[in-house]
């Protein structure tokens, strides 16, 4: 029981530790992002390194609870091997995991939280040598935190998926790049259920199967960072969607819905526009392609315009 009690005081949070100190008591790869040591500790160590330099990855808070990570590999396609595999099975050996974040290197780590493995996907990222890859994503979500989404992924594949008209038809090159995106979708649509805690951004509904992954900047103009860019995801009832794909809608700086004057406004509450729409929790990132996609929305105005 003492020994417990311990354990659960490993690491205090927003405290900070030398990486070099963490590996000389407990073990474990001090080059990797996932560390784990021998049997005698039965711990994850993830390494959270925000310096430019290190890699491309993009891992954070998808929202206040949820952590995505993504996994180790350098060259290819990332395999459940090594500290993907010890991830991944973190529910069944029971091992605790820490994260640490790294502001620059060499300087110290500090302590964000432990966490509990919750589920992973799929997303293409390049490699060390600029080619894309299949690389894997892990979501984890903080040991305390209560989680009560839809995990039923396999039911919960809905998503805006581009269609090219023959004048758009990709070369070669294009559409392998494409391809390995579309594998990723996976992880990009779980980013989103996660980020928008599974309910439509607007309307708050619930039912996953029915909610959509919206592009804010549609993915046939976007280029591949952005497509899988979880700032420029939104999570939408069908209608919502429709109306926003087609820039018929969109929202303001602080989330109010901008209608259209393409829109019908005799007609609008027959499929359930009020005009009092807004969004709640947009982030930084969420209002800079919003606000390319209301510049969209009033190009397409004046386009139509008499």
């Amino acid at each position: 029981m003492l020994q417990k009690r311990k354990l659960e005081r490993l690491f205090e949070v927003g405290q900070y530790y030398m990486r070099s100190d963490i590996h000389a008591k407990y073990g474990g790869n001090s080059q990797t992002g996932i560390s784990y040591p021998a049997s005698k500790f039965p711990y994850i160590f993830l390494f959270d390194v925000q310096y430019k330099g290190r890699h491309v990855y993009e891992d954070g808070w998808v929202n206040s609870n949820v952590f995505s990570y993504t996994g180790e590999g350098r060259i290819g396609d990332m395999r459940f091997e090594r500290g993907n595999l010890v991830l991944r099975d973190q529910l069944k050996t029971g091992k605790r995991i820490f994260l640490f974040s790294q502001k620059a290197k060499g300087a110290p780590v500090r302590f964000e939280s432990e966490l509990e493995f919750l589920e992973f996907g799929f997303v293409s990222l390049p490699d060390e040598k600029g080619n894309l890859r299949q690389a894997i994503k892990f979501f984890l979500k903080r040991k305390s935190a209560v989680i009560e989404y839809n995990f039923d992924f396999d039911r919960t594949t809905q998503e805006s998926i581009p269609e090219y008209k023959n004048s758009e038809v990709p070369n070669e090159t294009e559409r392998k790049g494409l391809v390995i995106s579309r594998v990723g979708q996976g992880a990009y649509r779980k980013s989103i259920l996660y980020r928008w805690e599974f309910k439509c951004a607007v309307t708050k509904y619930t039912k996953p199967e029915i909610l959509i992954a919206s592009h804010i900047m549609p993915w046939k103009i976007a280029n591949n960072e952005e497509r899988l860019d979880v700032e420029n995801g939104i999570l939408l009832s069908p209608t919502y969607d429709a109306l926003f794909d087609q820039h018929l809608i969109s929202f303001d700086n602080k989330g109010k819905i901008v209608l259209s004057k393409l829109l019908n406004s005799h007609k609008n509450d027959v499929i359930g526009l009020t005009g009092k729409e807004r969004i709640d929790n947009l982030s930084g990132g969420n209002i800079k392609y919003l606000e390319r996609h209301q510049n969209m929305l009033s190009q397409l105005e004046s386009r139509n315009s008499i």
